[in-house]
């Protein structure tokens, strides 16, 4: 376990290497003591000083859905960081690549809640009540830090959340049945990943309500109007200066964006 002192400076070193778009060694490294509990509270100290600099929390991204991503963290559970109102990009944007240091594009949806959701003891029906609507998106996954890195380094490091794109169709969650929700991932012209909603813990939903359960035990909720990425459904594709991307998510939609 870490000490307020060295939680804090591990929360100004990820602050510093994302405004200076620098890699820096592994928490792991720096804190060999650091266990998850330090990670979470890193994490909300450098969302604290973005909020100072004006940023304005708009929800949550879960990662870590697939058993096969647990397994190579060795965690037995997802993880969770925060979305700031300047990660969102829309359908058809040029997103600056030079904005990020290594960035990744991962397929999922994005619930919006229009209801607040406390734990414990949600379910995915309770999420489900609870969402207005539920749209396509795509996460921009990206590291401050070096490799090899432990869960510890990804979730102190907002579990590597570097921004989110939404577009295609707005769907009320009950319009279709969400766990089948199918997309393709092609970047300049060819197609990179494919894959099934179902694959995020057999609904998209799961990870929401845990996400709720865990925010419970932090003296957290999830809030009314807020956005949640549900979880990849397929592997990250490396994106750079020049790419474009499309992510055809069939009936609902698709998005496309490019990287200059």
């Amino acid at each position: 376990m870490l000490t307020d002192d060295e939680r804090r400076r591990g929360a100004e070193d990820l602050y510093n290497a994302d405004r200076e778009r620098r890699v820096i060694p592994q928490l792991s490294r720096t804190f060999p003591n650091i266990e998850l509990e330090d990670a979470y509270a890193i994490q909300g100290m450098w969302a604290q000083k973005r909020i100072a600099d004006g940023a304005r929390i708009i929800g949550h991204k879960i990662g870590l859905t697939s058993r096969a991503m647990q397994m190579a963290s060795k965690i037995t559970e997802p993880d969770y960081g925060y979305l700031t109102d300047d990660m969102l990009y829309r359908d058809g944007a040029q997103i600056p690549a030079g904005r990020f240091m290594a960035p990744r594009l991962e397929v999922e949806l994005a619930f919006v809640m229009c209801e607040t959701l406390e734990g414990p003891g949600i379910q995915i029906y309770d999420v489900m009540r609870a969402t207005e609507f539920v749209v396509p998106a795509l996460e921009i996954i990206d590291y401050r830090t070096e490799v090899p890195r432990a869960i510890t380094d990804t979730i102190a490091d907002n579990a590597a959340a570097g921004g989110m794109i939404v577009g295609g169709r707005t769907i009320r969650p009950m319009d279709v049945d969400i766990r089948w929700v199918g997309a393709t991932l092609s970047k300049n012209g060819i197609i990179e990943e494919s894959g099934v909603s179902a694959a995020i813990m057999g609904h998209p939903a799961a990870g929401i309500a845990w996400l709720v359960n865990k925010l419970q035990a932090v003296g957290a909720r999830l809030e009314k109007g807020q956005i949640v990425l549900a979880g990849s459904f397929t592997r990250p594709v490396s994106v750079a200066p020049g790419d474009v991307i499309h992510a055809d998510y069939g009936p609902l939609g698709a998005i496309g964006v490019s990287f200059v």
